[in-house]
């Protein structure tokens, strides 16, 4: 980061696709009678968000979509955080707005009037802590360049990007634009891959951003194979060493690795009971995120990273439960 930038007013802003989560714990034989892929993030529409919805028993509901789960997390970790994406004028745009702020970050972006109405995810959650996501888009995918806050970005120590909304081509020429403000304004910019299905769909566009805009790069061990095509771990790390300033690869219960030049940190999983898998990607960026910012070392990075995804993982939904602050400022 330029050491003239101006000291930021948020440690953290997120950019993604504003969802209203609703999570529920559901037997094996609701996804094999909806006929689902177990584990698998299906895109749907409107109609059969209908009808899932009416057949998944009573859920918890809070605004969601990862980045937004990662600014909540953070926020619960004490980082100064705002978000931005799109909702529409309604009443689940209502809850996503009450339920961010509520969660402590500053969301600033304007709703979507007279188009299609706010995003949702429905997330199965069988009983053994996979979780199977039914999302419909909706209003999220209006999220262009008009809504990039300028102001926002230029005061936010690192802008991080979710690849889940690289789908559009409105939301990539969005993402370009916050980076260039970001590094116009001597800020750090940190992208999450989000999906390897994400990646397969878009590897040429995600290779040429990583390596023209991103500083800091978020994936799991199957996204970065996927992303420089190598079935190798160690072959996929040696490629991006060249490509951004900083990389963390969560490995599940091996836990992480955190990549910066020749250095590499090697991060244990935190103990966990798994419930519900459902944020754990987003909750490790959170505590990574959170403590970087917070000028800490690599390791307590990677440990902070793994202590929020250890506590979300182990109840039904994406956020924090527990404060985990006295434990984060112990790993310091």
């Amino acid at each position: 980061m330029d050491d003239a930038a101006a000291p930021p007013r948020f440690d953290i802003l997120g950019i993604g696709n504003a969802i209203v989560d609703v999570v529920a714990p559901v037997p094996e034989a609701f996804i094999s009678r909806h006929d689902m892929r177990k584990g698998s993030m299906t895109l749907i529409d409107a109609a059969t968000a209908e009808r899932i919805y009416a057949a998944m028993p009573p859920g918890q509901e809070s605004s969601g979509g990862s980045v937004a789960n990662t600014c909540a997390v953070a926020a619960g970790l004490g980082a100064r955080v705002a978000y931005l994406g799109r909702v529409a004028d309604d009443e689940l745009g209502a809850v996503f707005r009450h339920d961010i702020a509520a969660a402590g970050v500053h969301f600033p972006t304007a709703p979507l009037v007279g188009g299609a109405p706010t995003a949702r995810c429905l997330i199965l959650v069988t009983p053994d802590g996979q979780r199977t996501m039914n999302t419909y888009l909706g209003a999220c995918v209006a999220f262009g360049e008009a809504q990039v806050d300028a102001a926002a970005v230029a005061a936010a120590a690192v802008v991080y990007l979710e690849g889940y909304l690289f789908d559009e081509p409105a939301a990539q020429a969005a993402f370009r634009r916050a980076a260039a403000l970001a590094h116009a304004a001597g800020r750090q910019v940190a992208l999450t891959l989000s999906d390897s299905f994400c990646v397969d769909r878009h590897r040429d566009a995600f290779r040429a951003l990583v390596a023209g805009h991103i500083d800091i790069l978020f994936a799991n061990e199957a996204e970065l194979c996927s992303l420089y095509e190598r079935n190798d771990l160690a072959d996929a790390v040696a490629e991006v060493r060249g490509q951004v300033a900083l990389a963390a690869v969560t490995r599940s219960e091996q836990g992480s690795l955190v990549i910066r030049g020749g250095e590499a940190v090697e991060v244990a999983a935190a103990p966990a009971r798994v419930v519900d898998s459902t944020g754990a990607g987003d909750a490790y960026a959170a505590g990574f995120l959170a403590a970087l910012t917070a000028g800490r070392s690599l390791a307590a990075c990677g440990r902070l990273g793994s202590l929020a995804a250890a506590e979300v993982i182990g109840h039904y939904g994406a956020r924090l439960q527990r404060d985990l602050r006295a434990e984060a400022a112990a790993l310091a």
